[in-house]
């Protein structure tokens, strides 16, 4: 998983990863198949362990604006961690391919997306709870806080210091009332 995130899906050799798993080529083939399926399962891992955080900040009880605030934080937290590469592999491993990688940058393209109607589904929850005014343009406020939340992995990447994204964070959060209340 490391070795994808750090140098991205077309980056990787299967040299890196035989190295990585310590095992010879015909042995990776045989437990993976190919780099395709190997990534496929290096990001269902992804899922479940290092990105498990913004479905876990969506899926709570706190308010929305909590929530999203939970979301973004984590991120940060996560994308500047020390024992993982930075940022997000989701968002950084497939942002450009050729031609004949296609698919895997499809499928990376609509976990992100994935992303987007998560948020926006945890938004019109706080419609109904009443965190949200009704008229409130919930599209929008999703795709604002997915293009943060994406953003900060891109920065983080560039060496932003927690500090800073942090500070992104908290100025993205400075609008929400406006954003929320309908006017």
């Amino acid at each position: 998983m490391q070795v994808f995130w750090s140098l991205g899906y077309e980056a990787t050799s299967m040299a890196d990863l035989r190295a990585a798993l310590g095992i010879n080529q015909a042995s990776l083939y045989a437990a993976y198949g190919n780099k395709e399926e190997l990534f496929r399962e290096v990001v269902t891992l992804y899922l479940k362990t290092d990105g498990v955080a913004t479905a876990r900040a969506l899926a709570s009880d706190l308010s929305t604006r909590d929530a999203i605030h939970a979301m973004l934080q984590d991120g940060v937290d996560m994308f500047t961690a020390n024992n993982t590469p930075r940022g997000c592999l989701l968002v950084l491993s497939t942002i450009n391919c050729t031609a004949e990688n296609r698919s895997i940058q499809d499928y990376l393209s609509s976990l992100r997306k994935q992303t987007r109607v998560d948020i926006e589904a945890r938004l019109r929850r706080g419609q109904r709870e009443g965190d949200i005014a009704k008229n409130a343009p919930i599209k929008a406020i999703a795709a604002f806080y997915t293009t943060v939340l994406h953003g900060l992995s891109i920065q983080a990447r560039d060496g932003g210091s927690r500090k800073t994204l942090t500070e992104v964070v908290n100025t993205s959060m400075s609008v929400w009332n406006h954003l929320t209340s309908g006017s």
